[in-house]
C-alpha cells in the first residue's frame, strides 16, 4: 500500500497537531467518531489507523492549538457584497486582505495549503496558551470561516477532487494578529440566570484592591501559566473600565509593570506578547462592565 498519506501524518504529528484518519476522496465524515477528543500525535496510533487503507488526513484543529483562516471564492453568478464589488473583490482572500489594511497593518506569512475550490486558501496560526476559539461562519468577513475547537481541516496531501490540498508555504505558522484575534473572541453572553445583586462597596478602596490582588496575581503567576493568568488579570481590570471606575491607562501600566517579571523568566514571554495579551483582555473585559454601587466614607462615623 502507498505509505505517503501515513508518512504525511506522523509529520504533522510531530509537529504537535493531532491528526485522524477522514475517508479517501472527500472532505468528510470523519472515519472514526469523537475525532475531536480522539486525534493523536501518537506515532503508533497513527500506524494503526493507516495499516490498510489510504486514507485522507483531517487536523482536529483545536487540541492543535491552531486557528485556520478557510477563504473561499464566489462561485459563477453569485453575487457579491457591493462593498467588495465595489473594491474589484470576489474572494475571501481580498477580503482578509483589505481588512488587514483597514487595520493598517498586512497580513505576515504563515503555514498556508491550496484547497481543491479554485482560489481557495487556509492560513494556518496558532493561538496563545489558554485560549479557546471556536469555529466561525463570515465573522470576520465574507466568504471567510475559521476552524478552531470543534472543527478540523483536511491536511495538505490529502487527495480531494478535482484537486487536492496542496502545502503552499510550510513555514512554522505565526501566531493569530490580534485585530483577528479580537475579532474572533466572542462577547461573554448575558447571564440566564437572576441578575447579580449590586454589591455596595466604597469605590476608591475597591479599584485601588482590584489593582493591586490582580497586578500580584500576574507578578506571581507560575511557570507554564503566565499568559492565562495575565489573560484573566487584564479581564477583570477591563470590566472595571468598562464600568467608568478605572482608566485604561492605568490598568495598562500597572498590568504591564507587573508582567516585567514574566519577561525576564525563562520563558517565551515577550514584550510584544505581554502587550498583545493585556490588550485582549482588557478590550474582552471592558465589554462586560462590573455592576457595583458605591458608597462614600464618613470620618467618624458612629
Amino acid at each position: 500500500m502507498d505509505t505517503t498519506l501515513r508518512e504525511s501524518a506522523l509529520h504533522l504529528a510531530a509537529r504537535g497537531w493531532h491528526v485522524f484518519p477522514v475517508a479517501p476522496g472527500a472532505k468528510r465524515p470523519p472515519v472514526i467518531d469523537r475525532w475531536e477528543s480522539r486525534a493523536s500525535t501518537d506515532p503508533d496510533q497513527i500506524h494503526y489507523w493507516w495499516r490498510q487503507a489510504p486514507y485522507s488526513i483531517g487536523i482536529a484543529t483545536g487540541p492543535s492549538g491552531l486557528v485556520v483562516i478557510d477563504l473561499d471564492t464566489a462561485k459563477p453568478g453569485q453575487p457579491v457584497p457591493q462593498r467588495w464589488a465595489a473594491l474589484g473583490i470576489r474572494s475571501g482572500a481580498g477580503v482578509l486582505r483589505a481588512l488587514a489594511r483597514a487595520q493598517g497593518t498586512t497580513l505576515a506569512p504563515t503555514y498556508t495549503v491550496s484547497t481543491p475550490s479554485v482560489g481557495g486558501w487556509h492560513l494556518y496560526y496558532t493561538t496563545p496558551p489558554g485560549v479557546r476559539l471556536r469555529n466561525t461562519q463570515g465573522v470576520i468577513g465574507w466568504k471567510i470561516d475559521t476552524r478552531a475547537y470543534g472543527g478540523y481541516v483536511v491536511a495538505p496531501g490529502s487527495p480531494v477532487p478535482p484537486s487536492a490540498y496542496r502545502l503552499i508555504d510550510g513555514r512554522d505558522p505565526a501566531e493569530l494578529p490580534t485585530w483577528l484575534h479580537r475579532a474572533l473572541t466572542p462577547t461573554p453572553p448575558p447571564a440566564l440566570s437572576a441578575p447579580a445583586q449590586p454589591v455596595t462597596i466604597n469605590l476608591s478602596s475597591y479599584v485601588g484592591a482590584a489593582v493591586r490582588g490582580e497586578c500580584h496575581r500576574v507578578h506571581t503567576a507560575p511557570s507554564g501559566q503566565h499568559n492565562a493568568v495575565l489573560c484573566r488579570a487584564a479581564y477583570a481590570l477591563g470590566q472595571l473600565i468598562g464600568a467608568g471606575f478605572l482608566d485604561e491607562t492605568t490598568a495598562r501600566a500597572e498590568l504591564t509593570t507587573a508582567a516585567d517579571v514574566l519577561i525576564s523568566a525563562d520563558c517565551d514571554c515577550t514584550p510584544r506578547e505581554v502587550a498583545r495579551v493585556i490588550t485582549a483582555g482588557l478590550t474582552a473585559g471592558a465589554r462586560n462592565p462590573r455592576r457595583t454601587t458605591t458608597r462614600t466614607s464618613h470620618q467618624g462615623a458612629a
